[in-house]
């Protein structure tokens, strides 16, 4: 009897968290007012460099995001004048626990839940309530000329995002960024794990173009810009990005 109390009250508690995560994410992608996203920057390597960065760090640095989400909505009719609201918050003095190697789903679950609920204790913003919360991990581009795979969640609106500390890399960063927000949206990944190079159609910013290749721009969950059939390269900031038909329906911006 007390064993089938217990699952019962789990049950509950597991379907009641499912219900506002559900509830969540239909108030994001609603559109009906900007949507609070709140960045915590975290010095990732506990370099010099990545201090100095962050010293200097403010939220001007980030506005061209909501400049192009104003932009790509205003192509597909979005209600809402200004799609995002940008918040910086304090930064953040703990590291976050890092995602397990891809191909282990147990493992990837824990990480998400242990993620969470230590994006939860480590908040440093008080302001209005942050509806999606970046962690941007700052690395040294010397020490760490290639990033770690960054991660956008669904479930809970929260992502960690690696970038580089480096003002030149500025533009690439808010890409990166920009990607794994949409990832907590409800973007999907349109590129091949692999070699990196983007799915046609959907990872092309200009798939009815002629001759497809090369093409001039990013789609966004595409993430590169193809040149030829085995070279794609990384747009330098996001005026070289795009928002493609496929993301904006998975967003909620045009209807399934």
């Amino acid at each position: 009897m007390w064993k089938a109390i217990r699952i019962g009250i789990l049950l509950f508690i597991l379907a009641t968290v499912a219900q506002g995560a559900w509830l969540a994410r239909r108030d994001a992608t609603s559109w009906k007012a900007p949507l609070i996203v709140v960045l915590y920057p975290i010095n990732a390597d506990g370099s010099e460099r990545s201090e100095q960065y962050l010293a200097r760090l403010d939220l001007e640095r980030f506005q061209t995001m909501a400049g192009f989400m104003r932009e790509q909505a205003l192509v597909y009719g979005v209600p809402a004048k200004d799609p995002i609201e940008l918040r910086l918050a304090p930064r953040v003095h703990a590291l976050p626990p890092q995602p397990p190697p891809a191909g282990n789903m147990a493992s990837a679950i824990w990480w998400s839940l242990s993620f969470r609920f230590w994006a939860w204790r480590h908040d440093t913003y008080t302001g209005a309530r942050a509806q999606v919360r970046l962690f941007l991990m700052y690395h040294d581009d010397r020490r760490t000329p290639r990033l770690p795979h960054s991660t956008g969640l669904e479930k809970g609106l929260v992502g960690l995002v690696n970038v580089f500390a480096s003002e030149e890399m500025s533009g690439t960063n808010n890409v990166v960024i920009l990607h794994e927000m949409l990832h907590t949206l409800g973007a999907t990944d349109k590129y091949d794990r692999a070699s990196n190079m983007p799915l046609f159609p959907d990872g092309y910013a200009e798939p009815e173009r002629m001759p497809r290749l090369p093409q001039h721009l990013a789609e966004i969950m595409g993430g590169r810009i193809p040149i030829g059939t085995l070279r794609a390269d990384q747009p330098d900031g996001l005026h070289q990005v795009v928002i493609g038909r496929q993301t904006a329906r998975e967003i909620n911006w045009i209807a399934p």
